[in-house]
């Protein structure tokens, strides 16, 4: 897999030269540069739309990568290529190693994914969804209870554990869907908009939580709300009408002092703010 290159804003007609990951990697040479997540020329079509278009990009390993472009730019299309949960029309998306064509299972044991509207029964509890899901993903009880136990900790879930899900707030609903998408332990997580609907102080609690499971895990995280970029990423992708238009830090991304929001603007309208 091909080396990032120095950040950049990216020409329409640019593209990355074609992977050569083998399927299945080989765990013994995994090291902090080991790609988790690769994006290799995906684009998807429906008849003459196109909602991506020749995306590349890699991910590291303890990346903490923020995922920005407008309403309609292709990111969750993205991601849910990214993920196996939909086809690409050409290209290919993988997960740790794994072809997600070809080896969605195994890509999915080491993938987490929270998306834009989560997984979620109303007439289960926090309790029964998080056994349920364990239970579909093979764990053994002993691990269920351990992990269970974790994730209801990181996620702040305890008081509302046994009470339905359709009867909690759309924060407490937020929770639960994290909850689940870390309950196998993942190396790789994508979260779709993860703090969509969280009170302020709930915001700061994912944020906290986010830069911790930075330290060991590879994060891919799209978001509308530029403080939640400077306080979780230390990168930035943005996309735009289905195509990637930058890649790269954080601190980089703005010109001449100008704010996120500006730098945000000038990219997806090429206009600059006066």
């Amino acid at each position: 897999m091909s080396e990032q290159s120095a950040p950049e804003v990216i020409e329409e007609s640019s593209s990355v030269s074609e992977q050569s990951t083998p399927e299945v990697i080989d765990e013994s040479s995994a090291d902090s540069e080991q790609v988790m997540i690769e994006a290799a020329h995906l684009s998807k079509f429906y008849g003459p739309f196109t909602a991506t278009r020749d995306v590349n990009f890699a991910i590291n390993r303890g990346e903490v990568v923020a995922f920005l472009g407008p309403n309609g730019a292709g990111k969750s299309t993205t991601m849910k290529l990214l993920t196996g949960y939909l086809a690409p029309s050409e290209g290919s998306a993988w997960i740790a190693g794994y072809n997600m064509s070809t080896h969605r299972i195994q890509g999915s044991e080491q993938l987490g994914y929270l998306p834009e509207t989560g997984p979620l029964y109303p007439d289960m509890t926090p309790n029964s969804l998080l056994r349920f899901f364990a239970a579909a993903r093979g764990m053994r009880r002993q691990h269920t209870e351990e992990r269970i136990k974790v994730v209801v900790d990181l996620c702040d879930l305890s008081s509302v554990f046994h009470k339905a899900i359709g009867k909690l707030s759309k924060g407490f609903r937020q929770r639960v869907g994290m909850a689940q998408a870390l309950l196998h332990d993942p190396d790789v997580l994508i979260m779709d908009e993860p703090t969509a609907g969280l009170d302020p102080n709930q915001i700061q609690e994912v944020r906290n939580t986010m830069q911790r499971l930075g330290q060991d895990n590879t994060i891919l995280l799209s978001t509308h709300i530029m403080q939640e970029v400077e306080a979780m990423a230390n990168r930035v992708i943005m996309i735009n009408e289905g195509r990637l238009i930058y890649d790269g830090s954080v601190d980089e991304i703005a010109e001449d002092g100008e704010t996120l929001d500006a730098a945000f603007r000038r990219l997806t309208t090429g206009r600059a703010d006066d």
